[in-house]
């Protein structure tokens, strides 16, 4: 039988007295330097672990002589730990595990945040492509075990190459359960400049979201293409907002004019209706949103803009189309299944030159659209965005994709551009 110990940076104080006394027992003792650290006076014979598959057949010979063999771990042995490699070399009948207290634990109670539903990652020698979604998701609780490469200033320069509408407290955590334990919280703005080399080598990375509150100077803003975390956003569904860059495009095909009246349906956010209206302060923006927490958030969106020429509407389209003012311009992001009701008001509505810009998603409403622009006789161009941003990973880059997006423009007969392009 092979007995495999977590042991914690309190050492032997740490172990039940069970634990202790199969550790005492032990005729070889395996584990790294400073594991067996913690037992210099034992009478057994120790084995480094450093060339790991010569340790391992190693503890296979000494394992049919009967020895009474005991591997130290760090923490919990099954935890990201050493544990699963072990059980690819030994059957699971000869090993036994004794867990100790593993250090996701260890942090969320000095915190005092219960952590059953935090998310939790590995970045020991591996890339943290799982990381990203986790952040674009806005998850609540992270949990991230660092290496050298991963380190905390890493982690925080990716999530700021990611501009997210959710906003984190980094919270680094050393040495825990050691007397030499630290835990320090940071902006992830000035962990991103801080020397890693200045942490403990042995951290963990915890990151809380927070609702963080917005002190923008609009004077200091460019006059469109706002990055993502200048809005509010919803909670449960973080990406939920038309990205800058589609924003941007939206802007340009909907060639935009002073004094205008616009439409902006299915808002969410309220993102492309701001950009309108800082861009045009001379024009009139309706913002149409079905959701209470969606109008509740342009409204935010407005205020921290210091944007007063955009007008929340809330309510399902088309209901509510029809007593607004006639449009020089639409731009539909949302349909809410309702895109055939939509069109139909959109053509009663829009001025004879006006033009419309349609956001899509899937093919399946890229299909109906173009049936309906091609049965009720307008001209239209698609395009198919498909972008990627960089993100940084250790000490690389690389490309992170943004959703596919389809945008129609599309214009009544005999007035605009006529014909069909497909640009990819």
């Amino acid at each position: 039988m092979i007995d495999v110990v977590g042991i914690g940076l309190d050492g032997i104080n740490g172990l039940t007295e069970k634990v202790q006394i199969i550790v005492n027992q032990a005729t070889l003792l395996v584990g790294s330097d400073r594991h067996l650290s913690y037992f210099p006076n034992h009478p057994a014979k120790q084995l480094i672990l450093s060339n790991f598959l010569e340790s391992i057949e190693i503890i296979k010979e000494s394992n049919k002589e009967d020895q009474l063999i005991v591997i130290l771990v760090s923490g919990d042995p099954l935890f990201f730990g050493l544990g699963r490699l072990l059980l690819e070399y030994f059957k699971a009948e000869e090993l036994q595990f004794y867990p100790h207290l593993n250090c996701v634990q260890l942090a969320f109670n000095q915190l005092k945040i219960p952590w059953q539903d935090a998310k939790i990652i590995s970045g020991h020698g591996r890339e943290l492509n799982e990381l990203i979604p986790l952040l674009q998701q806005g998850i609540e609780k992270i949990a991230i075990l660092t290496d050298s490469q991963n380190n905390p200033s890493a982690i925080a320069r990716l999530y700021l190459s990611l501009d997210l509408t959710t906003h984190y407290d980094f919270i680094v955590c050393e040495n825990l359960g050691s007397i030499k334990e630290k835990i320090i919280k940071f902006e992830p703005e000035e962990l991103a400049i801080i020397n890693p080399e200045l942490f403990e080598p042995l951290n963990i990375l915890i990151l809380l979201s927070i609702s963080k509150i917005l002190n923008i100077d609009p004077k200091k803003l460019p006059l469109f293409g706002l990055s993502d975390h200048y809005f509010l956003s919803f909670k449960d569904r973080p990406g939920l907002m038309t990205k800058k860059e589609i924003r941007c495009l939206i802007l340009g095909e909907l060639e935009l004019k002073p004094d205008q009246i616009i439409w902006d349906i299915g808002a969410g956010t309220g993102s492309v209706s701001i950009e309108i209206g800082r861009l045009c302060p001379t024009s009139q923006i309706y913002a149409i949103e079905k959701t209470a927490i969606g109008i509740t958030l342009i409204e935010q969106n407005c205020q921290n803009l210091n944007v007063n020429n955009v007008v929340a509407i809330s309510g399902k389209a088309p209901n509510n189309l029809s007593k607004l003012p006639q449009p020089e311009r639409i731009f539909i992001g949302g349909s809410g299944g309702n895109l055939n009701e939509i069109l139909g008001i959109c053509q009663e509505k829009i001025v004879q030159d006006g033009i419309l810009v349609i956001a899509l998603a899937t093919l399946e409403n890229l299909s109906q659209s173009l049936t309906w622009l091609q049965t009720n006789n307008w001209d239209y161009q698609v395009l198919n965005l498909q972008i990627s941003r960089s993100v940084s990973l250790k000490n690389l880059t690389r490309f992170s994709p943004l959703n596919p997006v389809i945008l129609i423009k599309a214009t009544q007969k005999n007035f605009g551009s006529t014909g069909l392009t497909m640009v990819n």
